[in-house]
């Protein structure tokens, strides 16, 4: 078994409207019957997450807050993974008049309308801080604060080497989780700019993609071990292989 852990991200991708339906759930614990390892990984805070998906022991290890947090859904114990935020920020972001702020462990969000004045807050304040881009949502975390370096630190917990991993994701922030695996894939209704790091673009949206992934996972390991003939060329969508 060449690839032995799937990263997936929540919203837009397993999720719709914060819900996961019947068939997705079902493709995702055939996933786990395959003997691979499963993770989740979203900019959600756990609290929020937890309000919304009642099935989170379904996962091994949920990388939550960007990349943030790692949280064992079984021992019910997290780890903070980077620095607090600087005392001070988020009065500062109020004082500016930035409205809609969800503030985590370490993650500051809000709309994403307010990038112009975040951004100068952080430049004239100079904090070591960086902004990442969810669609319609911002995030601000430590500098270096990523998903790819919260799946990086979920994969070492579990033994599983970053180049026997898939992801796959539907946004901006998704990329460098895709960038850290052997093997990322977008969901059809991805950005773009996702779309176009992907390896494999699926045909359909959200958890219907996520579920052709799934089956092309364990039917054949993916492309290089499969006996059908090779996918279609990087960032196209490809035609699920006949059963």
């Amino acid at each position: 078994m060449r690839y032995q852990a799937l990263a997936v991200d929540y919203d837009g991708t397993i999720a719709r409207e914060g819900h996961v339906d019947d068939a997705t759930r079902a493709a995702l614990r055939r996933l786990k019957a395959s003997g691979r390892r499963l993770l989740l990984v979203t900019g959600r805070e756990l609290a929020d997450l937890a309000g919304v998906c009642d099935d989170l022991a379904l996962f091994d290890l949920l990388v939550v807050e960007n990349g943030a947090v790692l949280h064992d859904p079984t021992a019910r114990t997290s780890v903070l993974l980077c620095e607090l935020p600087p005392a001070g920020f988020v009065s500062e972001l109020a004082r500016w008049g930035i409205e809609g702020v969800a503030v985590g462990q370490a993650i500051v969000a809000m709309p994403a309308s307010f990038a112009p004045v975040v951004l100068e807050v952080i430049r004239d304040c100079g904090l070591p801080l960086h902004v990442v881009f969810n669609r319609t949502a911002l995030m601000v975390l430590p500098a270096g604060v990523h998903k790819g370096t919260g799946l990086a630190a979920a994969l070492a917990r579990l033994g599983v080497h970053p180049a026997h991993a898939v992801a796959i994701g539907d946004a901006e922030n998704d990329q460098p989780m895709l960038a850290l695996c052997g093997y990322g894939a977008a969901v059809a209704n991805a950005v773009p700019a996702l779309k176009a790091r992907a390896q494999v673009v699926t045909r359909g949206d959200g958890g219907q993609g996520v579920a052709e992934l799934i089956e092309r996972l364990i039917a054949f390991d993916l492309p290089d071990a499969s006996p059908e003939p090779p996918l279609d060329a990087p960032r196209k969508p490809w035609p699920m292989a006949s059963r």
